[in-house]
This record gives C-alpha cells, structure tokens and sequence, in this order.
C-alpha cells in the first residue's frame, strides 16, 4: 500500500517533530568518548595545566590513573568524576590495565 503526500509543510513539520525527538537521545549517547584512554598531554590540555603538574598527581598517586605497560593512561570518565569531587579519589582506586586478547 502506497501513500502520497503532496503537503510539503506536513512533511516538513513531520521531519522538525522527529529532529527535535532525536536530538537529545543522539546528545545522550555520545557518551562513548567518556571511555576513551587518555595520555598524559591529553589529560594536561584537557585540564589546562602543564604535564609536570599531572605527574606529579601519578605521583602522589592523587589522579585517577591506570598504567599500560609503564605508560599512565586516563578515562575521561574517571576524570571528570574526579573534578567533581577530588577529594574521593583514593590511592586504592588506582589499577592497572588488564590485557585483553593481547590488547591493552
């Protein structure tokens, strides 16, 4: 069964209805990149400090971080939970990476 519509402002009102429905689901599910790895250049201009001073938040071990190999690596979603509240992040939350598949 086929159906035409010649009423191109019904259409165009159907498209704005549905743009406007998807938006914010297509907003919501860019959370993807909140699992990204991050380095320590990244994590620095993402936070708008120098590296030494990242480093020495690994060091005191006052950064969520995770190491692969010998390399400290960040999830975004860890630091930005953790610029929410600094001061919940323990020392005891640090792991390493696991491998996966051979994969780090």
């Amino acid at each position: 069964m086929k159906i035409e519509i010649d009423d191109s402002q019904l259409i165009n009102d159907i498209v704005e209805k549905v743009v406007e429905r998807l938006t914010p689901l297509l907003k919501h599910n860019s959370k993807s990149s909140d699992n990204e790895l991050m380095t320590v250049d990244e994590v620095a201009k993402y936070l708008k400090v120098k590296e030494s001073w990242v480093y020495e938040k690994i060091h005191t071990k006052k950064i969520p971080f995770q190491k692969a190999g010998r390399f400290p690596r960040f999830r975004k979603k860890h630091i930005d939970k953790w610029l929410e509240n600094p001061y919940a992040f323990t020392s005891s939350a640090y792991k390493p990476l696991k491998k996966e598949g051979g994969n780090i």
